[in-house]
């Protein structure tokens, strides 16, 4: 248990037989729940750092393992399986989502519920399929994280985040984004943009909320809506709110959200 815990950097609070576990997105750590996390002291909580990421040992670090989410959630199963906790319920920010996903295909009953903040299945535009970006966007991206890794970070705050209530929350986010390692953060950026999980949605059983906002930079709306048709057992919500961490620009909301089904 040490050396997983070590590794993903765990964090445990809370009080409660119910176990909620967070995962972060790109660029971040276990540090952006804590504005929605207080909310849930009934649960116990789980708070953690993807290899690569935050306090994470970077020494666990290995490209050839995370070349794909699978190497990712074959780190959740691993930590889920050391609390030793009944089903927990999985919170899984962005392409956290579909870590999440992946692991309770695999692993069903380690999971009791799933909720989803800005879930995607795939990044790219295709034909049939409009995922929010062209692949020479994605490209000069990376070209850019890879060039310029404080220049994609200030750019990239301010296009994803609603910050116009809390100026501050965007210097926290970039703040977030810079203290990445650049090259692991340009990797999992890879990763993340050029996935595609469409295919395995179905196969997804566990109960699902799918959190979306209305006007998000990164996850078009409609994407929400093609995850809701092909996933079994989903609850979609559209939030009238901007941007893709809504989880730190409208906490309040976001926890009402999270709640509601909780109830259910």
């Amino acid at each position: 248990m040490t050396q997983v815990f070590q590794r993903n950097a765990v964090t445990l609070l809370g009080k409660g037989e119910q176990t909620i576990v967070f995962a972060h997105g790109l660029g971040c750590n276990q540090d952006m729940w804590q504005y929605i996390s207080s909310s849930f002291q009934n649960y116990q909580l789980v708070l953690f750092d993807h290899v690569g990421s935050g306090k994470s040992d970077l020494t666990a670090y290995h490209s050839e393992k995370y070349n794909a989410l699978t190497g990712y959630a074959h780190d959740l199963i691993e930590l889920l399986e050391h609390l030793h906790t009944s089903p927990v319920i999985f919170v899984g920010h962005s392409i956290s989502s579909m870590i999440g996903m992946l692991a309770a295909i695999e692993r069903p009953e380690l999971f009791k519920s799933i909720i989803m903040i800005g879930p995607s299945p795939c990044y790219v535009n295709e034909e049939d399929y409009k995922g929010g970006f062209e692949q020479h966007e994605i490209h000069e991206l990376l070209d850019l994280m890879e060039m310029n890794f404080a220049g994609w970070a200030s750019y990239l705050a301010p296009l994803v985040i609603d910050y116009q209530q809390q100026p501050h929350v965007k210097d926290e986010l970039e703040a977030l984004f810079v203290s990445s390692n650049p090259r692991i953060a340009r990797e999992f950026a890879e990763v993340t943009f050029f996935s595609d999980y469409r295919a395995q949605l179905h196969e997804l059983t566990i109960p699902t909320l799918i959190i979306q906002c209305a006007e998000d930079s990164i996850v078009p709306v409609h994407v929400g809506q093609y995850m809701a048709d092909r996933i079994p057992n989903n609850e979609l919500v559209v939030m009238g709110a901007r941007g893709h961490y809504p989880h730190i620009s409208h906490p309040a909301a976001t926890i009402s959200h999270i709640k509601h089904f909780l109830k259910k």
